[in-house]
């Protein structure tokens, strides 16, 4: 009998309160930031037995988070594209020359939209200037509307490469301002171009800068009294790279080998749990919907899912 009325309860108390308000004041995150690594191959990264070409991210870091060990990208495996599949939960055949704009709104469009926030509250910042295409859609209810703020390329111009510690730093930058953004995206190229280069000991040379850069941007946020305990970092790649034996090797990308499609993501934050590897696949498509469940705004446009796997609340283990 007992039973029944605590349902009943349950119940009528519904009537009241509306439940997504109701569990949406348990997320602690009200920061969300990006850290895209562009285009190592997992065999270097997380699935190098030793760590030893990125022995924060594989070891320390990946025990103050959740990762996931069966990551990928399910689209076309280049940089725009991947990129792309990341912020519009959607993935599709794009232009890897940042010569037309992505199909479907994007996470960073949703959420000026729904919080009236002005654009400096939402960023994208890459060394590659050609995604600057991420923070507009060809959608024609949305095109040119609720756009990001975008530093991408040298200078911020949106043409060219730039140099990944000019990026980092403007990435600093915003983030230890007065009012740092509350979405970010950060891409960092160095990886993906000295691959393409075909030179080996840079690439790894450039893989282990960037588990370095991963490991500043984290005690940067930790460091800072308004962000931290308050913000999530997302650290994932765009694409991998072929897989030995496969067309030039890890020269290139773009096919639907496993080097290619088998990438990483790593969370951390006040609502995920530490040292948690989960095994679920997962897919770059759901970090849109994720984002958007914690930072509480709708995002119906993505093809994702949300990865709860990643964040601890109380209800679900009661």
């Amino acid at each position: 009998m007992k039973l029944k009325v605590r349902i009943l309860y349950f119940i009528l108390l519904l009537g009241f309160i509306n439940l997504g308000d109701f569990f949406a004041q348990e997320f602690k995150t009200k920061y969300v930031y990006i850290l895209v690594i562009d285009g190592p191959r997992y065999s270097e990264t997380y699935g190098e037995p030793t760590c030893k070409y990125s022995p924060l991210l594989c070891d320390s870091l990946k025990k103050e988070g959740a990762f996931y060990a069966n990551f990928k990208n399910n689209g076309p495996t280049y940089t725009v594209p991947g990129h792309t599949a990341i912020v519009t939960g959607t993935y599709q055949r794009i232009s890897n020359s940042g010569t037309a704009l992505p199909k479907q709104p994007n996470i960073f469009q949703y959420y000026l939209k729904a919080t009236s926030k002005d654009a400096s509250s939402a960023y994208v910042v890459a060394s590659k200037g050609k995604l600057d295409v991420l923070v507009n859609t060809s959608h024609k209810k949305w095109k040119d509307q609720f756009q990001a703020g975008t530093y991408c390329g040298p200078n911020g111009n949106g043409l060219g490469y730039g140099r990944d510690d000019k990026t980092f730093a403007k990435a600093a930058a915003l983030i230890n301002s007065e009012n740092p953004p509350h979405l970010m995206l950060i891409n960092l190229l160095a990886v993906d171009v000295y691959g393409h280069a075909n030179n080996w000991d840079k690439y790894l040379e450039s893989i282990t800068q960037t588990d370095l850069y991963a490991a500043q941007l984290w005690h940067m946020i930790q460091e800072n009294e308004l962000l931290k305990d308050q913000t999530t970092l997302l650290i994932t790649n765009d694409h991998g790279r072929h897989s030995e034996g496969v067309r030039s090797g890890f020269v290139n990308h773009g096919c639907r080998c496993e080097g290619c499609r088998h990438i990483s993501l790593l969370v951390l934050g006040p609502d995920t749990p530490k040292n948690e590897v989960i095994e679920k696949e997962a897919s770059l498509i759901d970090i849109s919907k994720t984002i958007a469940h914690v930072l509480h705004f709708e995002m119906p446009t993505s093809k994702g899912i949300f990865l709860k796997e990643a964040f601890s609340l109380p209800y679900q283990n009661n």
